[in-house]
């Protein structure tokens, strides 16, 4: 059969994707120069044009995956699988290794030296996860895989996404409403406009019009828009000094697990894409996303891409390989041509958050639509954590802005927050997620040898430290790794597995026959 590579459903896809990966770009050009004291003039001429050459590599690459897979199954209804760059490694390398090594040093160079080291590492081990990651997905229930995803979708995108629409409603609130509209009704609006495009085109003409009639609702961010051309250069050779430096491995504290979830999070986004009726291959899979994050950071880039999260809402727009394929081109040329500012002096980012809201809660109600019923428990208990991420970083946030740290106000939360709990339950959230959920599924199936298997798996991730384990200092929580960590949640969970293990081999009694009391 002949691949179509643009449909109709394309439209609302490429401006799902597009405001996804702006939003993300937006994040870089803010927080490199207010957190990480990077010059406008390093982040425009280094920084996005590597982000650009590892965005379009990856977008035609998936592109190109799902018209083989449509021609191989000869079907119609393929779509892409979505990709950017990673919110979780942006945010982390950004304040856990960017932020504070220019604290300590004020040197700018240094720190975007130390954002390509982390990224180019996060690259190599997740090229080397996706040898290991078609054997996890094998054997990780997919409640397991879908309610860690869940949990981000609910709190990190629905939910932060949610508030700035009801902050701004006079140019938010009815494009989010045009988007639930057309996609939660499925119908085409009058004249076959996409939702998606509606919605930023209303939500962009109310914030202009309010604005000429002296209501302030949209306020531009940046200096008028200057243009030049900003191709992508190899990085210094010298910049590789990283490998044989103290300083840089002092941070695989936060690059190791960083690039573990990477991984967990591109499984469970595969298999969320499985889940849809879109089965891609595993290793290869992988091995693209490490290997453009790889290409990013020789070309500049301090911030690893991925697979994303929401492949199921794209399709349920209609969406399957051109909006990949245009997100690509579309970003690559913003990036390349320094017009990200330009784009945000146009549109206000309000108007177009009920795109992402949508994707959140498709992302939620999938994790329970997708699972046996009697799995539904499971992916319950595996939102918990996200839950608990999602918390602290608005006590954390609020504490903050209040003129105090998170260390003075512990002692003083007592037994009214258990913020002990709450940071505990925080720390590698996503691993969390997977495992209590894993548990539980075969806790119910009544397999309590893997039940064990699973939860000697968390007894070994606390005991080094990758959940449950930190450090709360005058620098907030901090990821704590190595030896003996977190002893309690070790100690807890190999007795739970040995209980499990003794369960086993306890044989069940016969149910009552009928008509016996």
């Amino acid at each position: 059969m002949v691949v179509k590579k643009w449909v109709a459903g394309d439209l609302d896809g490429f401006f799902a994707l597009f405001i996804d990966n702006l939003l993300q770009l937006m994040l870089v050009a803010v927080l490199c120069e207010q957190v990480c004291g990077l010059p406008a003039s390093l982040i425009t001429h280094r920084i996005l044009p590597g982000a650009a050459l590892s965005i379009l590599g990856g977008n035609l690459f998936y592109s190109w995956q799902a018209m083989r897979l449509a021609k191989t199954t000869n079907r119609s209804d393929v779509t892409a699988l979505p990709y950017g760059i990673n919110t979780l490694s942006l945010l982390a390398f950004i304040f856990l290794i960017m932020g504070p090594l220019y604290q300590e040093t004020k040197n700018p160079t240094l720190v975007w030296q130390a954002g390509v080291f982390a990224c180019l590492l996060s690259g190599i081990l997740e090229t080397a996860g996706a040898f290991v990651g078609p054997w996890l997905r094998r054997h990780t229930p997919r409640a397991a895989l879908l309610s860690s995803l869940a949990g981000v979708a609910i709190t990190f995108i629905a939910m932060g996404f949610i508030f700035q629409i009801f902050a701004s409603p006079a140019i938010a609130l009815l494009p989010m409403m045009i988007i639930l509209l057309a996609y939660a009704s499925r119908r085409r609006l009058p004249w076959g406009l996409p939702g998606g495009f509606v919605a930023v085109l209303v939500g962009t003409a109310l914030a202009w019009g309010f604005k000429l009639l002296g209501y302030d609702f949209f306020t531009q961010p940046y200096q008028p828009y200057t243009f030049g051309f900003h191709p992508p250069q190899p990085v210094p050779t010298e910049f590789w000094a990283f490998f044989t430096s103290a300083k840089g491995w002092s941070f695989m504290a936060v690059i190791f697990p960083m690039a573990l979830f990477n991984l967990i999070g591109s499984l469970q986004n595969l298999e969320s894409a499985e889940a849809a009726g879109d089965a891609y291959p595993t290793r290869s899979s992988l091995l693209a996303n490490g290997f453009f994050s790889l290409l990013a950071a020789v070309f500049g880039s301090a911030f690893p891409t991925t697979i994303y999260i929401g492949h199921p809402a794209w399709k349920s727009m209609g969406a399957r390989t051109g909006y990949s394929l245009a997100n690509g081109f579309v970003i690559a040329a913003l990036c390349l041509f320094g017009m990200i500012t330009l784009v945000l002096n146009v549109i206000p980012l309000e108007a177009t958050l009920g795109i992402l809201l949508w994707i959140g809660i498709i992302m939620t109600a999938q994790a329970f639509q997708e699972v046996p019923k009697h799995h539904a428990v499971a992916v319950a208990l595996g939102l918990v954590p996200a839950l608990a991420a999602w918390a602290l970083v608005l006590i954390d946030t609020t504490l903050q802005k209040a003129g105090v740290t998170l260390v003075e106000m512990v002692p003083r939360f007592g037994n009214e927050l258990y913020i002990n709990g709450m940071i505990a339950l925080s720390q590698g959230f996503l691993l969390s997620s997977m495992v209590l959920a894993s548990i539980l599924v075969f806790l119910i199936e009544q397999k309590f040898v893997r039940a064990a298997m699973w939860t000697l798996a968390a007894g070994l991730l606390s005991q080094v430290g990758l959940i449950h384990a930190y450090t709360l200092g005058s620098g907030g929580v901090k990821n704590s790794f190595g030896f003996w960590q977190a002893p309690s949640f070790t100690l807890a969970y190999l007795a739970a597995a040995v209980a499990m293990l003794l369960f086993a081999r306890i044989k069940p009694r016969p149910a009552p026959s009928a008509g016996t009391s």
